[in-house]
């Protein structure tokens, strides 16, 4: 072929420029390479939903007919600073069944498993809800339109309703309830 030496010559040249171009961005970057916007490497550290949603005692599909997604009203933390911020002895006192952080004072997109949760235990009605016994409350740290959910937060969250919805047979929307400003 008449042309291979000039195809050859611009693939060596491309394959050079794209090295060039991507060392120099790297150099101007202060990230390292898996901490990039969009690095898949953070959040598949998160784990599996399927981990989060494991409990000691047993349930059947009709104890819980009810998820609730609502806001900590707080622009971060994890299990031990919202049962500190609540005046609680300790985490396990926490009145929700699972917790999802948005990167200040856990992983964003993390989820935390509950003691209530684990031990299949009702949330109890309180001041600021006022629920039912057969309701899976979910807890996201943030605050709504001051301090949104980050993306990663919202994916994870209908990670989790997704998978215990079909666990406990939870199909009708509107037995899930989310925040008024929630992004679905």
């Amino acid at each position: 072929m008449p042309n291979q030496p000039r195809a050859t010559k611009v693939l060596i040249s491309l394959v050079i420029s794209m090295t060039i171009g991507a060392i120099v961005l790297m150099a101007l970057d202060s990230k390292s390479i898996s901490g990039g916007a969009f690095s898949l490497v953070s959040y598949s550290a998160l784990g599996p939903i399927k981990q989060a949603v494991v409990f000691r005692r047993n349930a059947t599909a009709q104890r819980w007919e009810r998820i609730e997604v609502f806001y900590s009203k707080t622009s971060g933390g994890n299990l031990e600073q919202l049962s500190s911020l609540s005046g609680l002895v300790g985490p396990e006192d926490i009145n929700f069944h699972f917790l999802i952080c948005n990167g200040l004072g856990g992983i964003d997109g993390q989820v935390f498993t509950t003691e209530k949760w684990l031990r299949q235990w009702s949330s109890l009605p309180d001041g600021s809800w006022d629920g039912t016994k057969r309701t899976i409350r979910i807890c996201v740290i943030a605050s709504g339109t001051s301090n949104p959910p980050t993306g990663s937060q919202l994916t994870r969250t209908a990670e989790l309703v997704e998978m215990l919805g079909r666990k406990f047979h939870i199909i009708d929307s509107k037995n899930i309830l989310y925040p008024a400003d929630w992004q679905l």
